[in-house]
Formats: C-alpha cells, sequence, structure tokens
C-alpha cells in the first residue's frame, strides 16, 4: 500500500508539471526559457536544503552525472519550450508516448529479440503518436512544440534509465540539478526574458516540489518495481494531465486526442506487459 500511495503522489506530480508549466507560459507571466531555469534552480536549492538538513554529500562528481545532468538538461528545455504550443494534455501524451516507445526500445536491445505483441504495441502506440503529431490537426499543436517534446521524452527516458541505480535518490537527484543548472544558463540566457511575480512563483513550486522532491521520489520507488512496472505506471501520466488540463485551464478533449490518447497507451501497454519482455529498468 505505500508503495502504491507513493507511486500516486508520483505520477501525480509528474502531470503537475505540465499543468504548471502551461499556465505559466500560456498567460504570459513568464517566458519558457526563465521558467526552465528557475525551475531548475529552485529544485537545485530544494534538494540541497534537504540534504543539509538530513546530512550527506552532493556526489557532482561521480560516474554517471554527466547522463544525468544533460538528459535532465534536455527534458527541462524541450518541455518548457513545447508548451509555447502544445496543451498540457498533449504535451503529456507526446512526452510519455515517446519516453515508453524509447524505453521499450532499449529494452528490446538490451535483451531477446521482440515478440510479435509487442512489434504489434509499439506499432499501435507509434500510430497514436502519429495521429497526435499530424500537421494540419487543431488538437496537435504546432510541428515545433511536438518536436520539442519529442526531445524532452528522449531526454526523460535516459534520465529514467540513468537512475535505475541510485543508492541515495535525494543526493542522486540534487547533483543532477546542480549539474544541470549550468547548461540550462548556457542554453537559454539571452535577450527577451520576462517573468512576473505569479510566473516565478509557479516555476518555483514546479521546481521545489513537483520536480525535485516529484523527481527524488521517482529515483526512491523505481527500484522497487519489477519488470516493466516502471513503464507501466507512467501511462497514468497523460491521463491525469489532459483531466487536469480540461478542469484547470479549459483545455479541450477532442476525438483526435481521445483516439491517440487511446492508441499510444493501449499499444504501450500491449508491448510492455508481454511476458516475452524482460529488463524494463535497463
Amino acid at each position: 500500500m505505500r508503495l502504491f500511495l507513493l507511486t500516486v503522489l508520483t505520477m501525480t506530480a509528474f502531470a503537475a508539471n505540465s499543468v504548471l508549466n502551461r499556465m505559466a507560459v500560456d498567460s504570459g507571466a513568464i517566458d519558457p526559457s526563465s521558467f526552465a531555469m528557475i525551475r531548475t534552480l529552485a529544485g537545485a536549492l530544494a534538494l540541497c536544503m534537504v540534504l543539509t538538513i538530513r546530512g550527506g554529500g552532493l556526489p557532482i562528481f561521480v560516474r554517471g552525472r554527466v547522463l544525468g545532468a544533460t538528459s535532465l538538461a534536455a527534458y527541462m528545455i524541450g518541455f518548457s519550450l513545447a508548451y509555447v504550443s502544445l496543451d498540457a494534455g498533449l504535451g503529456a501524451l507526446i512526452l510519455f508516448g515517446t519516453v515508453q516507445i524509447s524505453m521499450f526500445g532499449w529494452s528490446a536491445l538490451r535483451g531477446s529479440a521482440p515478440s510479435s505483441r509487442q512489434i504489434i504495441g509499439a506499432c499501435v502506440a507509434f500510430l497514436g503518436l502519429v495521429i497526435a503529431l499530424w500537421p494540419g490537426e487543431a488538437a496537435s499543436g504546432d510541428m515545433h512544440g511536438s518536436i520539442l517534446m519529442v526531445i524532452a521524452g528522449l531526454g526523460w527516458a535516459a534520465y529514467t534509465l540513468a537512475g535505475k541505480g541510485a543508492r541515495d535518490p535525494v543526493a542522486t537527484t540534487a547533483a543532477n540539478f546542480v549539474a544541470a543548472l549550468p547548461l540550462l544558463v548556457l542554453l537559454l540566457l539571452g535577450a527577451g526574458l520576462h517573468a512576473a511575480p505569479s510566473g516565478i512563483a509557479l516555476a518555483i513550486l514546479s521546481g521545489a516540489l513537483t520536480s525535485g522532491l516529484g523527481y527524488a521520489l521517482w529515483y526512491h520507488v523505481l527500484p522497487q518495481f519489477a519488470g516493466q512496472t516502471a513503464a507501466v505506471v507512467q501511462l497514468s501520466v497523460p491521463i491525469i494531465a489532459i483531466a487536469a488540463g480540461a478542469v484547470l485551464l479549459g483545455e479541450s478533449v477532442t476525438l483526435t486526442i481521445g483516439l491517440a490518447a487511446l492508441l499510444v497507451l493501449g499499444g504501450i501497454a500491449l508491448a510492455i506487459t508481454s511476458s516475452g519482455v524482460r529488463g524494463g529498468r535497463n
């Protein structure tokens, strides 16, 4: 029961990031680059405060830190910039569809050849993403935003795979945030930055609570999942984000989005719950 509750809390935090980012950027309260940098800074500060109170070092210069930091930076940048044009629910659908297809592909490469069921499931999920990304559909946002969210998804998949063996989730997440911050500043700092108090508050909330502490919690529960469970549970995030976006942001849930969500989630579930899949946390 404890693992279940922690998992629900983590998935809700993931979905909240989509809603908070979209709410802040779409309202014009902050630009996406500033949101990403403040979000990362807030996450780093919150986690370092936890480390200071708890005790323990910050493992910056350890094996795997480069992958953790760069994948986190790729996710943060793609995620924030994509929400200039994408709805919260659609963005989450593209993000986690990309994540699960990437993780499935990695598992297939590390294990035995995929079964017919896995291949069919992956094809169905890919078809759903094509429908969500198809140019000209009003529900699909623009292609630029969709590509950015695919990049974010690849970054998050790499970040999840990098964290599978984290022995100290809080310290590992804190180090990733601290190491990723200079990369974000280097890539995003420039002209046109602006941030109203409300935008800063949303970025801090996203960074300190639903990102920093949420990701530390994810690294904590991740080793407790068996097989493909880590991939399966993340399928709930787009559903939560779509519902929250409709209720809190007034986003429409169109037939196109519904069909895409059904295909993506159904296809991935078919593929990753196959008895032949192994090594979901590789």
